[in-house]
């Protein structure tokens, strides 16, 4: 199994807190027993601290060789006040205010009393780091400003040592860096809180974009299947009818709609196979070797349908207008829908007409039927062929209108743009104003 290190085995500690688990390096160890277990961190600060403070306070720093040792014993009330302020560090992550408020306290104490005096304005130099490494900057820069004046302001004016000691700077030296070290690692925890966070969106992003992709494509194929499956079967549905119709008396006619039958599924495997290999592909798949259905292919398309025995009428007035691959290959397909519907729903007597108008920057698609054999109810249609139609128009930014015509028949009209664009769209706003067409494709 592989392990993961680094930023990763602490991302995967953060979600998975289980003991050292994903943990690789003796580093990462260390610091997963110190989160693990701040207060037992904390109190050995505060020990730490504790034994600074007590060896500290032997030292004089104003011997005549400089620094020495040993020559001074600190008292019981430096003693006293070093413990309780080392004490007060225990609890400093979980109220680092109040613990603040203690420190100081303590130290304005020692800086008022102790003569000599004992470092114990330590304690309140860790607080307040804690302080500004856990609040905001302003609460750092109100908090940390107010130590500084009155932990110096009582150490130059409260003890006897003059205003100007060493011990007196000192003090106001150590707050300042304390301050100003916390907030440094505030911000810095900041911002590589606000990286891991965006890191993390952005992953969600790409996850969530990836199921979209999948999930359109899903839809796209299952649009394709649809079209081709229920054109085909149509024709073939019709077709042998004839053929068991007049297979007794007639069967030169009979041989001439089996033929149309062989052809058409023929046709349907050409292209399920065709569909089926895209998909089969593992790396991107190569460039079609021959063009995509479109406008073009309209009079082929049409004579399918009257060699099946519908009667259309073709108008064309687009002038020529060259079509932007998606639109053309939607206009396509909206057609081949719309006269299957025909074909299946509308009866062997139904007449169709198809017309491709250009209107400004815009392609109108109207196909039209008399509904002559009657059909369905519209309230009981069903299927997926209006629901395609709408998807594709949708999705190149058209609008799609569906319905049945005053004195029988359907209606579907579909505006198609000359300039394509991704439509945001999640629902086309013709949906509350078309009817489903009696006769989607199941």
């Amino acid at each position: 199994m592989t392990v993961p290190s680094g930023d990763r085995a602490r991302s995967v500690l953060r979600e998975h807190p289980v003991p050292y688990a994903g943990v690789t390096t003796s580093l990462d160890r260390a610091r997963f027993r110190i989160k693990a277990h701040p207060l037992a961190l904390d109190a050995a600060l505060a020990a730490a601290v504790l034994v600074c403070m007590v060896v500290g306070s032997f030292a004089d720093p104003r011997g005549e060789n400089g620094v020495s040792w040993a020559v001074r014993r600190p008292e019981l009330l430096s003693l006293v006040l070093m413990t309780l302020g080392a004490a007060a560090l225990v609890l400093r992550r979980r109220a680092p205010r109040t613990v603040l408020a203690v420190t100081g306290t303590v130290s304005v104490l020692e800086c008022v009393t102790g003569d000599p005096r004992a470092p114990v304005a330590m304690s309140a130099v860790i607080a307040l780091y804690t302080v500004a490494a856990t609040t905001d900057r302003p609460t750092t820069w109100r908090l940390g400003l107010t130590t500084m004046t009155v932990l110096t302001g009582a150490a130059m004016l409260g003890g006897t040592l003059p205003w100007y000691a060493q011990e007196n700077l000192a003090i106001f030296a150590w707050t300042g860096m304390a301050a100003a070290g916390g907030d440094a690692v505030r911000s810095r925890r900041a911002f590589v809180r606000a990286m891991q966070e965006r890191a993390e969106r952005a992953e969600r992003t790409r996850e969530e974009e990836a199921r979209r992709r999948v999930a359109e494509e899903r839809l796209r194929i299952a649009r394709d299947l649809h079209d081709v499956v229920a054109h085909h079967i149509a024709l073939v549905n019709v077709q042998a009818g004839v053929a068991a119709h007049v297979m007794d008396k007639r069967p030169d006619q009979a041989k001439e709609a089996l033929a149309h039958v062989r052809e058409a599924g023929r046709s349907a495997l050409n292209e399920l196979r065709a569909t089926v290999g895209l998909l089969r592909q593992s790396d991107d798949p190569e460039a079609p070797t021959e063009p995509a259905p479109g406008l073009h292919r309209l009079d082929e398309l049409v004579g399918t349908f009257r060699s099946a025995g519908l009667h259309v009428e073709v108008a064309r007035a687009d002038q020529g207008t060259t079509l932007p691959a998606a639109v053309d290959l939607a206009a396509f397909r909206i057609v081949q829908e719309a006269l299957t519907n025909v074909q299946k729903h509308a009866g062997g007597q139904a007449r169709a007409e198809v017309s491709v108008v250009r209107v400004g920057p815009n392609v109108e698609i109207t196909v039209l039927d008399d509904g002559a054999g009657g059909g369905q109810d519209p309230a009981t249609g069903g299927g997926h062929g209006l629901l395609g139609m709408r998807e594709r128009v949708t999705a190149i930014g058209g609008t799609l209108t569906t319905g049945p015509r005053y004195g029988g028949g359907f209606r579907v009209h579909a505006i198609l743009p000359l300039h394509t664009r991704t439509s945001t769209r999640t629902t086309d706003n013709s949906n509350s104003n078309s009817t489903r067409a009696p006769g989607d494709a199941a």
